[in-house]
């Protein structure tokens, strides 16, 4: 079932009028027309002041170095019926004096509130060969209206940077929203930006159903009322286009919307599964709390995991996760002698250990990364991604080559690893890990596919899914976590994922928002907090507790391990808050509750706010980074009803308050403040 989101939805309607603008076009709340010049004019019906610039293009192409100019279009109309539904076209044609002709369709469906689908095609109906350096699609200019900051926004790069996804826009913004490698171990993301202010918003996108190459740029000069947004694609190569030949734009979108990108997002997630990119629906083991190993890193010993399995069990955790450090290398998987000298027969007894105390075991695993001089290299050697040059690949975290995901031998082998350690070793769950599963560079490789580099990245979301698939087969309860270390997750791999992370986070803010998007994307997909020790001062259960967020942690006990920089050790008082945090969390279950949207703005509303539906009973998460709060409104209650409040996180109650047209609560805190209303 479809989240509700904020937008209004009116009827579809397609209306020529005599003057003025000589078509109105319309989906809810977004309106297109085309004045007599042949010059676009996009609305919102729901922004107070007009929110996008006049005289869109929509489109443009370089040819030759240069924008390729185009005269006023004809204009004409059709209703349609195609993946997205029933749906009605403006289409656009112009021509150009050096013979190119520009189809521009922009489709409203009546599935998809205040959207409309951008499709643009360009044919060459000259006699000359034409050399394409590139083009754009979704150009729009997004007036801003004083607000300070003039924009936020939701932009789904990824970089070594491992920046908010949320971002304030103001003069001097400008981020590329690439989508390939940023850097050598990051890139993909998610390929829409979301530019909103105050009163309404604009959303752009592609929906291609696999990954593709292409930028989205915000910018927002100093001295400018407005900020620019566009798909772009650039050639690394020009495309010539010869006599006859058609070029076609990825298929893209707008939508206007109100309210911050929650209800955005969630209607491009729409968008995405009409085009076969489903969101997952998580197992009931996805949301049970985790312990993991990792406080022990690399040179752990089996003594010390066994040692600390009892109090793991006594807290309550479901979970226990071996990390990194039991494999010869990455690529080799086999067992390090150091830590497990019988070999396998050692890691079934581990495994078989963390069963006794009734927890399930995962596994840590960095899939399609290779050392240099590992066996697997060494026996493939054509298995690895080239670039230009025919140099490997670098992971330059793990120190590693890129094995390429469309390799026949790098399929087959890792299929089988997912057979050992689930079935072999008798693992329950994967723990996919790493910043460059999230995306690869175009491959050179001549073993692979020379005359398509990019088949790599189109297909890299297909590798995945045979993990996911292969797991799925072996035990199909099998949880599978993937954490893309600070990377925006690639939305292509979201369908072969049952748990989501906040991959590494570097805030609490990005403990929140992260969940925040990625409850948006995929809603019935588990989210998990990470290690509560990667929380501000590394205590900050009431983010992930508000959030909706599965709880986790690495801590040691009953001592650190020696050789570890930073001390995890579970003390008695840090014992106290997990207590407390486990037993809200297993009471309450927000991990599977629904995200109530439009309430509040992330962004502009003070204190940052979530609202979490859960058994009827509205749960309140406020947080501040700046000033002590005194009060706070409790939107979404029902006018005229009352509702009993308490600050469940303290077990502080607030007493009985009736809802009015603004219910406010004298409640102050300075960080933090989870509360829960029940109707009476």
């Amino acid at each position: 079932m479809r989240t509700r989101i904020s937008l209004t939805f009116l009827t579809l309607s397609l209306a020529l009028i005599a003057a003025g603008c000589s078509h109105d076009f319309s989906c809810g709340d977004i309106s297109l027309s085309v004045d007599k010049a042949g010059q676009l004019h996009i609305a919102s019906a729901a922004a107070s002041t007009p929110l996008i610039r006049d005289a869109a293009t929509l489109s443009t192409l370089t040819a030759d170095g240069a924008e390729v100019a185009f005269g006023p279009a004809e204009k004409s109309s059709r209703v349609l019926t195609d993946t997205f539904g029933k749906g009605s076209s403006l289409v656009l044609e112009s021509n150009s004096e050096r013979g190119l002709v520009r189809e521009i369709s922009v489709t409203a469906y009546d599935r998809y509130p205040s959207t409309f689908v951008v499709r643009a095609s360009y044919t060459n109906e000259s006699d000359s060969d034409i050399a394409v350096n590139g083009w754009s699609v979704c150009d729009l200019k997004v007036n801003a209206a004083g607000d300070d900051p003039c924009f936020w926004s939701f932009q789904g790069q990824s970089t070594e940077e491992r920046d908010d996804w949320l971002l304030p826009v103001g003069d001097g913004f400008y981020q590329k929203n690439y989508m390939g490698m940023n850097n050598s171990d990051y890139g993909g993301g998610v390929p829409v930006v979301c530019l909103w202010r105050r009163d309404a918003g604009v959303m752009i996108g592609h929906l291609e159903p696999n990954p593709v190459l292409v930028s989205l740029p915000v910018c927002k000069k100093a001295g400018d009322d407005f900020a620019s947004v566009g798909i772009v694609k650039e050639y690394e190569t020009p495309v010539v286009l010869h006599p006859g030949e058609t070029l076609e734009t990825y298929e893209s979108f707008i939508s206007v919307f109100t309210g911050d990108c929650f209800g955005a997002l969630r209607n491009y997630a729409g968008l995405l599964e009409a085009r076969g990119v489903v969101m997952p629906e998580s197992e009931p083991a996805a949301f049970e709390p985790a312990w993991c190993a990792w406080g022990y890193e690399r040179r752990f010993t089996i003594d010390e995991i066994l040692g600390t399995l009892p109090k793991v069990k006594e807290l309550g955790f479901k979970w226990a996760t071996l990390d990194d450090g039991y494999q010869i290398a990455e690529g080799d998987w086999d067992l390090t002698p150091a830590r497990f000298p019988h070999g396998d027969a050692d890691m079934k007894m581990l495994v078989d250990q963390f069963h006794a105390y009734g927890l399930k075991a995962e596994l840590w695993w960095a899939p399609l990364a290779a050392d240099p001089g590992t066996a697997f290299l060494k026996q493939y050697p054509q298995s690895v991604i080239l670039d230009k040059e025919g140099n490997p690949q670098e992971i330059t975290w793990w120190n590693s080559w890129y094995l390429s995901p469309v390799d026949p031998d790098v399929i087959r082998e890792q299929q089988a690893l997912v057979v050992k350690f689930l079935k072999d070793w008798g693992f329950d769950g994967l723990k996919l890990d790493g910043q460059h599963m999230n995306a690869v560079a175009p491959d050179y490789n001549p073993a692979h596919h020379p005359d398509d580099p990019e088949k790599d990245v189109r297909e890299l979301p297909d590798f995945f899914k045979m993990i996911y698939e292969t797991a799925r087969s072996v035990k199909p309860h099998a949880v599978l976590q993937f954490c893309p270390c600070g990377d925006c997750f690639s939305v292509y791999h979201l369908p072969y994922v049952n748990k989501t992370v906040s991959s590494d986070p570097e805030s609490s803010w990005q403990i929140r928002t992260k969940g925040y998007v990625l409850r948006a994307l995929a809603p019935r997909t588990a989210y998990y907090g990470d290690h509560i020790e990667l929380s501000d001062g590394g205590n900050d259960y009431q983010t992930q507790l508000g959030i909706g967020a599965v709880l986790g942690t690495k801590f040691t006990w009953p001592k650190d391990n020696p050789y570890v920089r930073h001390s995890y050790l579970l003390t008695p008082e840090k014992e106290a808050l997990l207590k407390n945090a486990l037993e809200i969390y297993e009471t309450k279950r927000l991990s599977e509750g629904e995200i109530v949207s439009g309430l509040y703005d992330i962004g502009y509303d003070f204190p940052e706010t979530y609202v979490i539906r859960k058994d009827g009973v509205l749960n309140y998460a406020f947080y501040t980074r700046g000033p002590k709060v005194e009060k706070v409104e409790l939107r979404g209650l029902e006018k005229g009803c009352d509702y009993q409040i308490r600050d469940y996180y303290n077990d502080v109650d607030y007493g009985v308050v009736r809802a009015s047209e603004k219910t406010v609560l004298d409640a102050s805190f300075d960080h933090a403040l989870l509360l829960e209303a029940i109707k009476l």
